[in-house]
């Protein structure tokens, strides 16, 4: 997979501890925690805003050192006409250790009475992006920040950093890994390049024996990882069956490409959490459902994470998915493990397809096991 978008809404689990719970099932989300302070994760722009393993730092180097071609991420006029503000702020965290934007104090009330957006904040993410500090964990889910040279001590640009062009063959080899099967125009979204000379990678690829060129039925030519031969050689026999029922993250790398979800998926989607209430189509915070391989389906929901319970707001079946036994075992499965797994012990549900969980139209305990 590579990378897992980092996104802050928490109205259910926040997307990168949901992305893994759709893939691993009920794990202990202290976990990613762990993994980002002891150094194995790291943060920083690969798609957006991503958990990407510390050892890709080399992929991502050469976007810190060129920060102003990060577009609204980096804004040089305001680092420069805050030049010695921030210099005292590299300076104390160098002293003083690791910093969040909460430890320091407002300047002043706007002229609506609300607190201005503090100006440390915004020191502290134009140096992210420029990689003089970087993220060496969340507390609460907020990052922690400290010196690029205190976490990276052995790191050397001279020596170690990768030109722009070799750090994005790389990440395009990572985006073939991850999509195992693609077309060859949804390779560059993964890290948000360019789009590349395809034609010449492809072959070059093809000659490598990196990737095989597959006839895929009502998708026509596509391009298949090697690495996934091995499950392409039990398809004829019968034994490439998809089994598997999630609920997915708006920002999980199955959808996150909203073009590439409605290609492969017949599934169009978008996130309507910034669209204004009377304009949405679904709701706030709609989550994609997976059974089986398609995506049948979409939910609007939200954790009540004191009274233990998922609200379903409202859940859509896509048009063309007929209500089967099978389809609702898995929905419910998903659903039940879904809400289980965020501590919750009933499902309240407001708006349902008509035929699907009768009986329960509004709703059930959540067994124990």
């Amino acid at each position: 997979m590579s990378l897992l978008q980092i996104d802050t809404i928490n109205v259910v689990a926040r997307s990168p501890y949901l992305v893994l719970f759709s893939r691993l099932g009920s794990y202990p989300q202290h976990w990613l925690d762990e993994s980002l302070r002891n150094g194995e994760l790291m943060e920083y722009w690969a798609h957006e805003a991503c958990f990407l393993p510390r050892s890709d730092f080399a992929l991502v180097r050469h976007r810190m050192l060129n920060p102003d071609n990060m577009g609204w991420k980096y804004h040089r006029a305001w680092m420069e006409e805050h030049a010695g503000s921030i210099a005292e702020l590299v300076a104390h965290i160098g002293q003083n250790g690791p910093v969040r934007s909460a430890d320091f104090t407002h300047p002043r009330k706007g002229a609506s009475g609300w607190w201005e957006w503090k100006p440390h904040k915004r020191h502290l993410e134009g140096l992210f992006t420029a990689g003089e500090v970087m993220v060496v964990e969340r507390r609460n889910f907020h990052r922690v920040y400290d010196l690029t040279r205190r976490v990276m001590p052995d790191w050397d640009d001279e020596r170690d950093a990768l030109s722009r062009e070799d750090a994005e063959a790389i990440m395009l080899r990572n985006s073939a890994r991850s999509l195992g099967i693609f077309r060859a125009q949804w390779l560059a979204d993964y890290y948000r390049l360019r789009q590349p000379s395809l034609p010449g990678l492809l072959a070059a690829w093809q000659e490598e024996g990196l990737v095989v060129p597959v006839n895929v039925e009502a998708l026509g030519e596509m391009w298949l990882h090697h690495e996934a031969l091995a499950q392409l050689e039990t398809a004829p026999g019968g034994k490439l069956t998809a089994s598997h029922s999630a609920v997915l993250s708006p920002f999980d790398p199955v959808v996150w490409d909203r073009k590439r979800a409605e290609q492969l998926f017949n599934f169009s989607y978008r996130l309507e959490c910034y669209t204004p209430a009377p304009k949405r189509q679904y709701g706030y915070f709609v989550l994609p459902l997976l059974h089986q391989g398609k995506l049948v389906g979409r939910m609007d929901s939200k954790i009540h994470r004191k009274s233990r319970e998922l609200e379903i707001f409202a859940l859509w079946l896509e048009e063309g998915v007929k209500i089967t036994r099978g389809l609702e075992q898995g929905l419910r499965r998903a659903i039940n493990d879904f809400a289980r797994w965020q501590s919750a012990e009933r499902i309240l549900c407001r708006r349902l397809p008509e035929g699907l969980f009768v009986g329960q139209e509004q709703g059930w305990e959540i067994d124990a096991d």
